[in-house]
């Protein structure tokens, strides 16, 4: 039994170009070609992409991937023991983060040190300290918080302009790719997708691709972050989600 390329990269949550490079990089050589030359992958190529998908989501880069599924001493059952001892210990870690996070988009304002009336002037009719005490009981003692609190009180009126300004013209052509009906696995849309985890990283905490995926499985699963995020366009709260799991497997195969 073989696959395509294509079926695989379904299998596997990943794109195609993704396979693309493992194979140009000699990490994931497909053992077979059609008679087109497409190539066509057996369930012990489908063994090792599953070992470089575990090691890439622990943040191993990939030469060292290779080097450790190539070690002629390597026990597959070994693999799969320091795998879930790894991932047991990332599970915790996220889970940690994700908790951190969860409130992030509220939570920007925490700190901000403006009158009344600059705070309607930049909002609008947002409360901006509407989730303060919640955010502040949920994950006010991690790392995150404090980074986020940090920065934003030092934010001037015209910083929290430029912000919002950014967002809004953000929102705006996410809304002009669904419209022109472009994939969430697109060019486009990773693109974006890329885009607002810079902006997260940029103005609140850093935003490595395993949290940026933490915060759009949020979008999707909490009611007033999709409800946020379709207020824009209705479905893009999990057009972006997708989007994010793209572009987090693009700059990974990139790293």
């Amino acid at each position: 039994m073989s696959y395509s390329v294509g079926q695989v990269a379904g299998f596997a949550g990943i794109t195609v170009r993704t396979l693309h490079h493992y194979d140009e990089i000699g990490l994931l050589v497909p053992g077979d070609r059609s008679h087109a030359g497409h190539r066509r992958y057996d369930d012990t190529d489908l063994d090792r992409l599953q070992q470089i998908l575990f090691y890439r989501e622990l943040g191993f880069p990939l030469e060292e991937v290779a080097a450790l599924l190539d070690d002629p001493a390597a026990d597959p059952r070994a693999h799969l023991r320091r795998q879930h001892e790894l991932l047991t210990a990332r599970i915790e870690k996220l889970r940690k983060m994700a908790a951190a996070v969860e409130h992030a988009m509220e939570a920007r304002t925490m700190g901000i040190n403006l009158t009344p009336e600059e705070k309607f002037e930049v909002f609008g009719d947002k409360d901006p300290e509407q989730y303060a005490e919640e955010a502040e009981a949920r994950w006010g003692g991690t790392g995150t918080y404090a980074e986020s609190q940090r920065r934003a009180a030092r934010y001037t009126k015209d910083d929290w302009k430029r912000i919002q300004a950014e967002v809004d013209a953000w929102n705006e052509r996410y809304a002009a790719l669904m419209a022109a009906g472009e994939p969430p696995t697109g060019e486009t849309a990773m693109d974006l997708a890329e885009e607002h985890r810079r902006h997260i990283g940029t103005w609140y905490f850093d935003c490595p691709y395993a949290m940026h995926r933490c915060l759009g499985e949020m979008y999707v699963s909490d009611e007033r972050f999709r409800a946020f995020y379709d207020s824009v366009r209705p479905g893009l709260a999990a057009h972006l989600e997708e989007a994010i799991r793209a572009n987090a497997d693009r700059g990974g195969s990139n790293g």
